[in-house]
């Protein structure tokens, strides 16, 4: 049953990196032209999994595979957005 709860936790960490990373990009980085380098999605990434590194060292029932799947899921996104935006399918900004 803990494992249920604990694939849950990293499934719902993994999306709402994803959903924020390519949310990000779509919405503030719209008009930066380093995100569409290559290695922009690997550099995010990589900097999400050193942030969640000491988080989940200190949480006792999830390992150092949940920090590299939330670091994926952030690289993933970043990579999405940047494919939005360079297709013109990113978010509209209203101006008024």
């Amino acid at each position: 049953m803990i494992e249920l709860l604990m694939f849950g936790g990293v499934a719902a960490s993994m999306l709402a990196g994803y959903r924020g990373a390519r949310r990000f990009v779509t919405d503030r980085l719209r008009y930066v032209e380093a995100i569409q380098r290559a290695r922009a999605p690997f550099l995010a990434g990589l900097a999400a999994t050193a942030v969640a590194a000491p988080v989940v060292w200190l949480l006792p029932v999830v390992g150092g595979g949940s920090a590299v799947l939330f670091g994926a899921a952030v690289g993933f996104g970043v990579a999405r957005g940047a494919k939005a935006v360079r297709r013109g399918n990113g978010r509209e900004v209203m101006v008024v």
